[in-house]
This record gives structure tokens, C-alpha cells and sequence, in this order.
């Protein structure tokens, strides 16, 4: 997969930008896209016009971590890996027998969206298997990425020249866009446009970026880990409207 969203779309934490540089606009010109479609020949790319855009490739996958693509209702998902729990998560969001996980994915955010019961970090830890997904919301504008506690699935994330959130399970893909600006996404933990990065092990707590340093020797991105000692605000319940509460995920 890959993903490159609009710094206005979905801005990517500080703490992932190095100091070293060496990285470029992804979206200029097609590059990025056009380095992803030389890898992968038969990945399709869909525009989000503003907001970036997604592309999604069935070829050189690993059998047991298979990818998934969804698009419902102006939601795109692209799904990894595999939900051992599905058929309870099934039933839990009124699915069919045939529904796959992505397309899970989709509903437990179309739930989330629209105030249901429980909090997103609530939802993501009842996704039990090796997993990791992105989702775009066309209607709201909002981005969400989750990896499983283990970070069974490869993925990782960076920020290119331009302040642009880059997502691929590619680490040379990432690398391109981003030079030294990147890291694998942290397990265990979820992210969106408007709450930024979360734990769903430890909701509770902050996470803390700490710097990573390459095989060179080289400061690049940051890993973030949870901070036993800091613990977050309350949420706020949950009031307004559906958009209002979007805002809030």
C-alpha cells in the first residue's frame, strides 16, 4: 500500500521530521506514485484531488497477510493482515457472514464516527490478529492508520519535504519520499487526523518520541513509546453533532 496525505489533511508528529533532510515533494510531479507503480505494475491509484492519495497492489504479498481495498460510502481502506475474531466482529456491527475484514474496518469507523458506545482506542483493541490498516474519509477529512500490539505487519510513515504524511509497507517507498524523515509505525497504537497519535494498550498514557538512529549511524525519525509516567487529560464526552464528533476521533 501507500498513502501520501496533504499536511493539511493529516499532519505528521514533529518528532518524525530529521534534521538531516534528503527528502523530496512525494507528490510533485507524480513521483512518488509513479516510484510505487514502478514496483508494483499492477497497483491501482485513486486521487483524493486536495487531500493526496492512495494506491493499493495485490502483487509480491505475503499469503498469510493478505491485502484488502474497500471503498464504501467515500471511505477508502486498505486492509493487511488477517482479524481472528471476525466472526464476533461481525455480528457486533451487523455484518453479513461474507464481510471480510476490511470491510469491518470500515463499519467499526463508521460507528465510531457517528457516536457509537465505545472510544476509538476501545475499538481498534477488540481487532484481535495481525493486522494493519489505513482509512481515508472523503466526507470528513479524516485519516486513520492502525497496527496490531506486535507490529505483525510491516508499515511505516514519514513526512516528505512538503510536510506531507507518507504510509507505505514498502520501506524503500518511505525512503524515497522521505529521506531520513521516517520510522515504522509504533505497534500498538492508532492514528488520526485530529487526535494524532494514540495507544489502544495504554490509552492512558502519552507517548514520548524517542530518536532513532540507522545502521549509519544516523539520526532518523523517531520511534515513540509509552510514557508510564504521563497520563492523558479525561476525554470530554461525547456531544454535538456527527461532523462535531468526527473531529474528535
Amino acid at each position: 500500500m501507500l498513502a501520501i496525505f496533504d499536511k493539511n489533511v493529516a499532519k505528521a508528529p514533529e518528532a518524525l521530521k530529521s534534521q538531516e533532510g534528503g527528502s523530496v515533494c512525494a507528490l510533485k510531479d507524480g513521483f512518488l506514485p509513479n516510484h510505487f507503480a514502478s514496483i508494483y505494475p499492477g497497483a491501482v491509484t485513486t486521487n483524493l484531488g486536495s487531500s493526496g492519495l492512495i494506491a493499493c497492489t495485490l502483487d509480491k504479498q505475503n499469503p498469510l497477510l493478505p491485502r484488502l481495498f474497500a471503498v464504501n460510502d467515500d471511505m477508502f481502506c486498505i486492509f493487511q493482515g488477517h482479524i481472528e475474531n471476525i466472526p464476533f466482529l461481525k455480528q457486533q456491527y451487523g455484518l453479513t457472514k461474507t464481510a471480510t475484514e476490511v470491510t469491518v474496518v470500515i463499519e467499526a469507523y463508521r460507528a465510531l464516527r457517528d457516536r457509537g458506545p465505545y472510544p476509538a482506542d476501545q475499538v481498534v483493541r477488540d481487532f484481535q490478529g495481525r493486522f494493519a490498516f489505513m482509512l481515508f474519509d472523503c466526507t470528513t477529512k479524516n485519516v486513520f492508520l492502525a497496527a496490531d500490539a506486535d507490529g505483525s505487519v510491516p508499515l511505516f510513515w514519514g513526512t516528505d519535504g512538503e510536510g506531507h504524511l507518507v504510509i507505505s509497507e514498502d520501506v524503500e517507498t518511505v525512503k524515497k519520499g522521505c529521506g531520513k524523515s521516517f520510522a515504522p509505525f509504533p505497534k500498538g497504537c492508532f492514528f488520526t487526523s485530529s487526535g494524532g497519535l494514540r495507544s489502544f494498550e495504554f490509552p492512558l498514557n502519552e507517548l514520548k518520541p524517542v530518536p532513532r538512529v540507522d545502521s549509519s549511524g544516523q539520526v532518523c525519525g523517531a520511534t515513540f513509546k509509552v510514557d508510564s509516567e504521563a497520563k492523558k487529560e479525561s476525554a470530554m464526552p461525547r456531544v454535538g453533532s456527527v461532523q462535531n464528533w468526527s473531529q474528535q476521533i
